[in-house]
């Protein structure tokens, strides 16, 4: 990382030569881990530091984590379909929380009901995240966005 590259983490505050830190997990009752651990694996090649909870998070679980961490980001999963009854609410406990700033990403299979991307999309984004993912989508894609996001690119 280039010494002079300066970022805002959840706390908003510009800090010098810190490794970005994420949080990631599977949220709710997914148990899914595969897609996940790969996140993990690339987003720590790629120079981020990674908390990383597993599966079956609860959304506060991300939230504490992110506090504890300090985090920049908060990455949920989700493959089983739910993440719309999972994520209800998360921006704003996020924002109850002193994290107002903090990027969500969400990315899976986030719907039951088979819709067009851009409404679940749309769902999603009016729910506070600021990047949505579709099933399929490659790491590669979400470092990019989220080192575009931090100011890092």
């Amino acid at each position: 990382m280039n010494d002079a590259v300066t970022q805002k983490g959840s706390t908003g505050m510009a800090d010098a030569k810190r490794q970005p830190t994420i949080v990631l997990g599977t949220i709710g009752l997914d148990a899914h881990v595969a897609g996940i651990s790969i996140l993990r694996w690339a987003f720590e090649r790629a120079g981020f530091r990674v908390a990383y909870l597993g599966a079956l998070v609860l959304p506060n679980e991300f939230i504490s984590a992110a506090r504890e961490t300090a985090a920049d980001a908060i990455l949920v999963s989700s493959l089983y379909g739910m993440a719309r009854i999972d994520c209800e609410g998360l921006r704003a406990k996020c924002r109850e929380a002193g994290l107002a700033n903090i990027l969500l990403y969400i990315g899976g299979i986030l719907v039951t009901d088979p819709e067009e991307w851009p409404k679940t999309e749309q769902l999603f984004s009016d729910m506070g995240f600021d990047r949505i993912y579709p099933p399929g989508t490659k790491p590669e894609t979400a470092i990019a966005d989220l080192k575009c996001d931090l100011g890092l690119s």
